[in-house]
Order: C-alpha cells, then structure tokens, then sequence
C-alpha cells in the first residue's frame, strides 16, 4: 500500500507542476522561447502563421528580393498588424512577421520570421531571426549577422523593409 501512496504522490506533483506549464504553452497563451525548433511549432501547430493575416498592404506571392526569394508572401501575427495599422512606430514584443520564400516558379523554398523579444538583442533590434528549410529544417536562427546586417539599413523603420511602421 506504501508504494502505491508514493505513486500516486509523485503522479499528484508531477500533474501540478508539468501538466499546468505544457497546458500554457498548447493552448497559445505562452510564446516559446528563442529555441529555433519550439519557435518553429509555435508557428506551425500551436498558433499556425497561415490563418494570420497578410502583412497590411501586401498581397500573396508579391515580388521579393534576394536573399528571401522571387516571390515573397508575408504574414503577422495580429499584435504586428495593429501596431501597423494603428502607426505605433515600434512593434509589440512577442509580434512575429513570417515570410514564405518562393522561388520564381512558386515553389516554397524557404519560411523566414522575425520574432521580437524583449532584451534578446538590443543591438539587432530585439529581434530574433530564423531561416527554415524543408519540413521545418533549421537554416539559421538567432542573432544572425547577415540579417541583422541587411535590416539594419530599416532599422529607423523598426528593421522591417516591407511597408512603413511609423
């Protein structure tokens, strides 16, 4: 009866303390952390990118440029598109702006996002970045240079080339 009771006791702690934060995080009220993979199911099955709306003032498959493909597709997250369209001239911590990249015959080549979190990345504008390949497969993610470097030419437009923010 004794291991019974210390069964039941360790299911009792493990249900209050592990069930709670994984129930959080499921039902979209948690973002995920900097970690590429757990970003990447945020945008996939927790909070799916493709039933946000387009960025304002963009359409599908709309003219991109290198690196991000022929034709670009930009989605945000709802926060993203209120500060845009109410002119608050910085996006809100924990926005995402997502791009699908498609190469000139609109096959998806890539999906690249910029998260924003708060105290990631003053230098870079607070903005996490990622680059996913086939079936979520992690090109890059983080602080990383080369966009860091390319946006920080908009960085007085909060680091984003498509459409004013202010």
């Amino acid at each position: 009866m004794k291991k019974n009771n210390r069964y039941l006791s360790a299911m009792v702690l493990i249900s209050l303390f592990v069930l709670p934060s994984s129930f959080a995080f499921a039902n979209g009220s948690s973002l995920p952390s900097t970690d590429a993979g757990e970003v990447y199911n945020y945008l996939t099955k927790e909070s799916p990118y493709q039933t946000w709306s387009l960025f304002p003032g963009t359409q599908k498959m709309y003219k991109g440029q290198s690196p991000h493909g022929a034709l670009i597709t930009t989605y945000v997250s709802a926060d993203v598109k209120q500060a845009i369209e109410t002119g608050k001239g910085k996006l809100p911590d924990g926005g995402f702006i997502v791009k699908e990249n498609y190469m000139p015959d609109g096959t998806l080549d890539a999906i690249t996002i910029m998260y924003r979190v708060k105290g990631y990345n003053p230098d870079g504008g607070d903005w996490f970045w990622a680059k996913y390949g086939s079936g979520g497969r992690v090109d890059a993610a983080g602080k990383e240079a080369m966009c860091v470097g390319c946006h920080a030419a908009v960085k007085d437009n909060d680091w984003v080339f498509v459409g004013p923010i202010k």
